[in-house]
């Protein structure tokens, strides 16, 4: 082989690498980005609170490469409808988890010192 075709051989494959993000099911089957603990709603979660650009969320996600936040993207979008019902769901869990515990003893006693409203 020719080095320039041995060298473009090698960018080809070097490239796919890098632009693949798969996605993997947990035994439950939460979706994480592979090779991460990161799941795929905390990327969406994310990029909803602040409104972040896929490179902005690389930034304040930097243990995640930039194909790895749009393949989470894409998968969201890909199972929108499962994924959207997942995130409401934990958010009834979070909701009925706080009211539950009811008001944690600090704030009780900043609530009694006039700290807090």
């Amino acid at each position: 082989m020719v080095p320039s075709a041995a060298r473009a051989e090698r960018e080809e494959r070097e490239m796919a690498t890098a632009v693949l993000a798969p996605i993997v099911l947990d035994e439950r089957g939460v979706a994480y980005i592979e090779g991460t603990t990161t799941k795929v709603i905390e990327v969406v979660l994310n990029k909803e609170w602040s409104g972040d650009t896929a490179e902005e969320l690389q930034q304040n996600m930097p243990h995640l490469t930039l194909a790895q936040i749009y393949g989470a993207l894409a998968y969201y979008h890909a199972n929108k409808e499962a994924l959207d019902a997942d995130i409401q769901r934990r958010a009834e869990i979070v909701d009925r988890l706080r009211k539950e515990a009811g008001e944690s003893p600090v704030a009780k006693r900043l609530r009694a010192e006039g700290k807090l409203t």
